[in-house]
């Protein structure tokens, strides 16, 4: 799962009245079932407010391996201790929830942020990773649940030297007996495995980048043989961050290689955002934000040799605004031969969505679609990005300005033109600021689950949707 550094758009927004849109639709019980198998049709919408009626959003979404559910995780505002962990689980086909779970990791006064969520290969176990407050500071915290139940199985913390630790991204190895957790520590990356029956850690590892300076760590994957565990995010060198990429052996931890990416040496920022490994384990793709020539970021994304990290090819995209360029999330198509990366991207007047598509062999460039949600010189920042099963359609999701403010907003693109085949957006019942940060597509391809926060009427909540694909 990625994670994209402090967002720009998370601004406070004044919540204006309620605005409803009238769907055909039929009721059964509390879920909201589209009577119409129509790509884009929303199949049904849970919000999720905490015993405080405080602010709540959500960071990660997955879905259960055989398709029946969704679990989602982020911070929820306690009614005691501030923001607390909360993780649900709903039901796929009609988002009854089946469970809901909250974790405070005890530091008086501070907060916990799930930041993470992956489920096991056998459907039995949801994992949460994020950072969670001490006795002293802030830990690495990664829970385990019943996918069932909601039921607790363990809890492990990780406090690298009694200062503050941030983890961002968990992966589970695909036989399912391992769970992976990286992210910053102490201002170095900091990886670890966990058993994932019981908790057990297995190793730490730790990177400090030549500037021995600040360091910190995305984006996880494993490999489809589930023998190497790869890492990338933002390192300190000489002068400046660069990407950092490493990759260990699962079993022990041994660091395999290390690679560092600097385009442009000088006073410039590289940060990789996402990581994604290629179905046959034979290539490791990272994309983020590089410095360009010019000064403004570009989208930046390279292709290793899985084996050696030997650098395959790089390819940068500058937006016809020549302004900031920033890609969040990365994705393989399942036949492995293209390459998907989302972001935001400075047109003429403002940031958009620029989705782009690349040949995974040889780096060219398939096609570039960018999405203007119109709001008048306002943003569109594309958070997240999945690939159909069946390989044939890209969907991305994210927050983009509309006429009265941020919505969510989510396309389908087709994979080998790049046309548009729909686009959907959300506005909460508060009209005010919305904005999906994570997105899943169920396992045969029928639905796409979005989550991210949503205004209500007096706060912020959870929001998660489903649509047809």
């Amino acid at each position: 799962m990625d994670h994209r550094p402090p967002r720009p758009l998370r601004l406070p927004a004044p919540l204006g009245l309620a605005a409803v849109v009238l769907v055909c639709v039929t009721f059964l019980g509390s879920a909201v079932v589209a009577s119409a198998a129509t790509p884009g049709t929303k199949l049904w919408a849970k919000r999720y407010d905490g015993p405080a009626n405080g602010s709540d959003w959500a960071e990660s979404l997955a879905v259960s391996p055989d398709g029946t559910k969704v679990f989602v995780t982020g911070r929820s505002w306690g009614s005691t201790s501030r923001y607390d962990y909360r993780t649900l689980a709903y039901r796929a086909s009609t988002g009854v929830e089946l469970w809901t779970k909250r974790y405070d990791g005890g530091g008086e006064k501070r907060s916990d942020y799930a930041e993470s969520l992956a489920v096991s290969p056998d459907g039995t176990k949801v994992f949460v990773t994020g950072r969670s407050a001490g006795s002293t500071s802030y830990d690495y915290a990664t829970l385990a649940y019943a996918a069932s139940t909601g039921a607790k199985l363990w809890t492990k913390r990780y406090d690298g030297d009694k200062r503050s630790d941030y983890a961002h991204s968990l992966a589970v190895s695909p036989d399912g007996t391992k769970v992976f957790v990286t992210g910053e520590s102490s201002k170095d990356y900091a990886t670890l495995a966990y058993r994932a029956s019981t908790g057990v850690e297995l190793w730490a590892k730790r990177y400090d980048g030549p500037g021995n300076y600040y360091d910190d760590a995305y984006s996880l994957a494993v490999s489809p043989d589930g023998t190497k565990v790869f890492v990338t995010g933002t390192s300190w060198g000489s002068t400046s961050p660069d990407y950092a990429t490493l990759a260990y052996d699962v079993s022990t931890g041994a660091k395999l290689w290390t690679k560092r990416y600097d385009d442009y040496p000088g006073n410039y920022y590289e940060a990789a955002y996402s990581l994604a490994v290629s179905p046959d384990g034979t290539k490791v793709f990272v994309t983020g934000e590089s410095g360009g020539s010019t000064g403004p970021n570009d989208y930046a994304t390279l292709a290793y040799d899985a084996s050696t990290g030997a650098k395959l090819w790089t390819k940068r995209y500058e937006g016809p605004g020549n302004g900031d360029d920033n890609a969040y999330s990365l994705a393989v198509s399942p036949d492995g031969t293209k390459v998907f990366v989302t972001g935001t991207s400075w047109g003429s007047t403002s940031p958009d969505y620029a989705t782009l598509a690349y040949r995974a062999s040889t780096g060219a460039k398939l096609w570039t679609r960018r999405y203007d949600g119109g709001g008048e010189k306002r943003s569109d920042y594309a958070e997240s990005l999945a690939v159909s099963p069946d390989g044939t359609k890209v969907f991305v999701t994210g927050l983009s300005w509309g006429s009265t403010g941020p919505d969510y907003a989510t396309l389908a693109y087709d994979v080998s033109t790049g046309a548009k085949l729909w686009a959907k957006r959300y506005d909460g019942p508060g009209n005010g600021y919305d904005a999906a940060y994570s997105l899943a597509v169920s396992p045969d391809g029928t639905k796409v689950f979005v989550t991210g926060e949503s205004g209500g009427s007096t706060s912020t909540d959870h929001a998660t949707l489903a649509y047809t694909a």
